[in-house]
């Protein structure tokens, strides 16, 4: 993040929601996803992003609905999902519960009859043959030229609207990185005059951080994932996170994830690619220097594919299960200084079993987390750590309270997890 661009102030603790609202519910609308947001606020959840809104093109159309992100008109919404009044009311219902609400925003193509292919049939990249194509082979969509000036300063209009018809409160860019940086400057600085917004950009270039606030972390969720299939051990995980904290800006905000919507249909749940440790990986996720990043369903837990371009709904059983798992752990991030993001000390921990404990301190002044993961099938080890820490913690899973000290000893169940807060 370079200093032209400042991240809005309450961006720094906050969390992330994907919402799949095709899945959702089976109306798959506007209306019906409101009667949620009780549930989510209760939960924890700051922002609602939203996966594409517009509607989608139907030619060369996978599925029976297609893809979100084929895109057949930028201002307006898929009436799939309801009216562009619909969404206002959506957003104005989010507000008045303190949520903030982004959308997704696919700048580096479009479906296959979009409005522009006659419109603005200059817009697009042409292949040898002198037809629209897709330079990754994607054949529901067309790539966009951004060497021609008029589709910047279009695609902005474009942004625009959303801004100033449904007051939402930022993007998340889709794969970011194709899109030249010089675009997403323009397009950050015109509308940071009208409303400042949270940025997110789906990808890892670190040139990317001078005008996004957060950036995606893939290396880590498969890293995460060649952990559970013993491809990699816990000082594999430790290097990916060292990654971030010495390559990217001192500022850069990090999304930690242990699934969303591209995992979940195309390489499966997170229960499928993380196992038993999928919920000691989301503690690390929603503890870690960084933002996490929570998938429609998660809470419940869902642990099916969903189908990418049809109906699929999330077969939700109204039980929740994870609902306080999340509400803890969001609750500790928003209220604990030593959470802030890029404002705290972070020590990773040693000791007699560092094959299968990953450990951590965090501090902030006199506030301090402690957490601590069994990332092993071992039922019954014993656990010493070389921890410079005294004084009385509670776990906040199950209100226990401990004295702690250099000394102290831990007993963790396989795949599982405690963390502390300084009392």
């Amino acid at each position: 993040m370079n200093d032209q661009f400042i991240p809005v102030s309450w961006s720094k603790n906050t969390n992330i929601y994907e919402v799949n609202l095709r899945q959702y519910t089976q109306e798959g609308t506007f209306q019906e996803f409101e009667k949620e947001l009780p549930r989510l606020k209760d939960m924890g959840i700051e922002i609602l992003w939203f996966m594409p809104i517009t509607p989608i093109s139907k030619e060369k159309r996978l599925g029976t609905l297609g893809s979100y992100y084929a895109c057949a008109d930028y201002t307006t919404t898929n009436p799939e999902f309801g009216s562009i009044d619909d969404f206002k009311q959506l957003v104005a219902t989010a507000h008045n519960l303190q949520f903030k609400v982004i959308i997704d925003w696919v700048a580096n193509h479009t479906g296959w009859d979009h409005r522009w292919t006659w419109e603005h049939p200059e817009f697009y990249r042409l292949n040898h043959d002198g037809n629209f194509y897709d330079a990754h082979g994607w054949s529901d969509v067309i790539d966009l030229n951004y060497d021609l000036p008029e589709l910047h300063e279009t695609m902005l209009n474009e942004m625009k609207f959303w801004i100033q018809e449904c007051d939402i409160d930022g993007f998340r860019c889709d794969m970011a990185m194709l899109v030249p940086l010089s675009f997403w400057k323009m397009v950050r600085s015109e509308l940071d005059k009208i409303k400042k917004l949270f940025w997110l950009a789906e990808c890892e270039d670190v040139a990317y951080h001078e005008v996004f606030d957060v950036t995606y972390t893939w290396k880590f969720l498969h890293c995460m994932e060649a952990f559970w299939r013993k491809e990699t051990g816990i000082e594999g995980l430790a290097h990916v996170l060292q990654y971030y904290h010495s390559m990217f800006p001192p500022k850069a905000m990090h999304a930690f994830f242990t699934t969303n919507h591209d995992e979940n249909s195309h390489s499966g749940s997170e229960y499928e690619r993380l196992g038993s440790a999928a919920l000691a990986l989301s503690v690390l996720c929603c503890t870690w220097n960084g933002i996490p990043l929570i998938y429609s369903g998660q809470e419940m837990p869902n642990k099916k594919r969903l189908k990418f371009f049809d109906k699929d709904t999330i077969e939700w059983n109204g039980q929740y299960e994870l609902h306080d798992f999340f509400k803890k752990l969001l609750s500790l991030r928003k209220s604990n200084p030593a959470l802030q993001v890029n404002e705290t000390e972070i020590h990773r921990l040693s000791g007699n079993q560092d094959w299968c404990i990953f450990s951590f301190i965090r501090k902030n002044g006199d506030d301090e987390v402690f957490v601590i993961l069994n990332l092993s099938h071992e039922e019954k080890i014993s656990i010493s750590l070389n921890m410079n820490l005294s004084g009385r913690f509670r776990n906040i899973f199950n209100g226990d309270e401990k004295e702690l000290s250099e000394s102290s000893r831990f007993n963790i169940q396989a795949w599982n997890y405690e963390v502390y807060e300084k009392m």
